[in-house]
């Protein structure tokens, strides 16, 4: 009984320190929104980040933004600025920054925040009663962030 009591006890702490990063409400942002440590303690990866920058159900960046080198995903918005480039114009931490909660760095953006837990607001709420309650889990998780972000650090002008 020990042995197994000590071997659950290793793997809830695996699971713990798999499970580490930065919460939503622990992200600290400089003074321009920028965010300069990884919110996961992992590198991203591009290949994935670029999966949830074209995926319709999850990241949905192609909603408003133009991406060519996601030109095989139909239907990109033009509400916000061409990700072509983004490389050239953010850094890494202005790129987490602007991913995990744009109202950060830009005050009246509609991009939603991604990695954000609260302070919604929910107007349709009065008219429905369906809005979730508070505290919500973020859009993308703290890993998928850092995928985004490394996708977009490979988007630099030809």
């Amino acid at each position: 009984m020990k042995h197994i009591s000590l071997t659950l006890a290793a793997c809830l702490v695996g699971t713990v320190a798999l499970a580490g990063g930065t919460a939503p409400k622990e992200v600290v942002y400089d003074e321009y929104g920028a965010v300069e440590t990884s919110l996961s303690g992992v590198a991203g990866d591009a290949a994935s980040g670029a999966l949830l920058v074209g995926d319709k159900s999850k990241g949905n960046c192609v909603a408003c933004h133009q991406v060519s080198a996601l030109a095989d995903v139909p239907f990109h918005g033009e509400i916000g600025p061409s990700l072509d480039g983004a490389a050239d114009r953010w850094n890494e931490a202005e790129l987490r920054g602007l991913v995990a909660n744009a109202k950060k760095t830009f005050e009246g953006t509609m991009m939603p925040a991604f990695y954000k837990v609260d302070g919604y607001i929910r107007p349709g709420d009065a008219y429905t009663g369906k809005a979730g309650a508070e505290p919500l889990p973020p859009i993308l998780t703290a890993q998928e962030i850092e995928d985004v972000v490394a996708f977009l650090a490979t988007l630099k002008e030809d």
